[in-house]
């Protein structure tokens, strides 16, 4: 929406210039009022105010338009527009100036000129004066491997709270990946775009080569059914037992029939160690259990990509080591499938998390975020060993480093 400055009048603002009375006829050689408002000449100037009385002894006011003096309400950042005077002239040299100023930037290309219409002259902006690590590279080393989801320069915001900022990231395929950073860096915000629950403002993201946001809804459903996502809290449905609710997936986007489901089920159910309470409700369980149940109805569909947001959320340091362990190997026995049955798309496990122990003991690559961008991602053996200032602290868990509690 195009900027419409709003006119003040003379006593909305006690900062106004005001322009002396009477000087619709005054010519060029006259003194003028200077930027204090007080004349050069202060004799001239009492015996000039004491002329600028109308008939009735009052001030007199000149017409609206020609001495009157407004200010616009523009933007801080907006240049301020020169004053308009009564003497022809005057607005030849303003033209003339303002001419001048805008082939200046225009040469610097600071200038938007719209045809047939008038030219935006805009002063040069300083960097994001909110983005203080003006250091992210985004530095990435090479796994060899194809990325099972790659963001190119993405850029997210929700009114002013800009969230991504140009991310450039990659889950290689075949590979336990960590997003690891700060709280509040939009590692969540990450999952919603690969499977399209957002869109980025600018940017793309990709999964396994094609582009989320370019996706029909057909072609979106499909994409979405090479994901298996593990919720903070299981997000299970507390009106079916956990038979049911694993089984979900398969009566919802599959025709096969029941008894092959619940094959599926079991099985899945016996790798997460909850064959024996296949008959019990959410609500009957541990957060540990609720996890695990949630992590085989992940698996049901064989997908390609898993995701787990926070999965170490609510769990004790016990639960969390054996949760991280029973990860490893259901990728690992996922990676054998892939092999003998030559999947397209090698497994690609992703997990959302700041808990550096799960780091250690889980990934075998890490993208390390801040402020919506990467700071360093590479395989997790040389991370851990990085030098940067930042990825080194975090990693670290130190109190000492560029991260602090703002």
């Amino acid at each position: 929406m195009p900027f419409i400055p709003r006119r003040r009048g003379r006593d909305d603002d006690a900062s106004v210039e005001q322009a002396p009375a009477g000087s619709e006829g005054r010519a060029p050689s006259e003194p003028v009022a200077d930027h204090t408002g007080l004349f050069n000449d202060p004799d001239e100037g009492r015996a000039r105010s004491s002329q600028s009385t109308g008939p009735s002894g009052l001030p007199y006011e000149e017409p609206a338009g020609r001495g009157d003096t407004t200010e616009l309400d523009l933007p801080e950042n907006e240049p301020v527009a020169l004053r308009r005077s009564s003497d022809p002239r005057d607005d030849d040299r303003a033209a003339d100036h303002s001419q001048d100023r805008i082939e200046d930037l225009a040469a610097d290309g600071s200038t938007d000129r719209e045809k047939g219409g008038v030219a935006v002259v805009r002063e040069p902006q300083p960097n994001d004066s909110d983005d203080e690590y003006q250091w992210h590279t985004g530095i990435r080393r090479p796994t060899g491997r194809p990325d099972a989801v790659e963001f190119v320069e993405t850029h997210k915001a929700f009114g002013r709270n800009k969230i991504l900022r140009g991310l450039n990231m990659g889950l290689p395929e075949g590979m336990i990946s960590m997003i690891l950073g700060p709280s509040g860096t939009g590692k969540s915000v990450c999952i919603k775009h690969m499977v399209g629950l957002l869109y980025p403002d600018d940017g793309d993201v990709l999964v396994h080569g094609e582009s989320v946001p370019s996706m029909g809804l057909d072609h979106l459903l499909a994409m979405r059914q090479k994901f298996g996502v593990l919720f903070q809290d299981g997000a299970l449905f507390g009106s079916m037992n956990i038979r049911d609710n694993v089984a979900f997936p398969l009566r919802q986007h599959t025709d096969k029939p029941d008894k092959d489901i619940l094959e599926i089920v079991d099985r899945r159910m016996d790798e997460v160690g909850l064959g024996e309470a296949w008959d019990k409700f959410p609500n009957e369980l541990s957060g540990g259990m609720r996890k695990r149940a949630g992590f085989a109805r992940a698996l049901v569909l064989d997908p390609s990509i898993v995701l787990f947001d926070e999965p170490d959320s609510g769990l004790d340091p016990v639960r969390t080591a054996l949760l991280g362990e029973l990860i490893k190997e259901i990728h690992d026995e996922t990676m054998d499938d892939a092999e003998r049955l030559d999947w397209p798309h090698k497994p690609a496990f992703t997990l959302i998390t700041h808990d550096i122990m799960t780091a250690r003991r889980v990934s075998q690559f890490i993208n390390v975020v801040w402020r919506g961008r990467i700071v360093e991602s590479g395989p997790a053996d040389e991370l851990f060993n990085s030098e940067n200032a930042f990825v080194n602290q975090f990693l670290a868990g130190a109190s000492r480093g560029p991260l602090g509690m703002n």
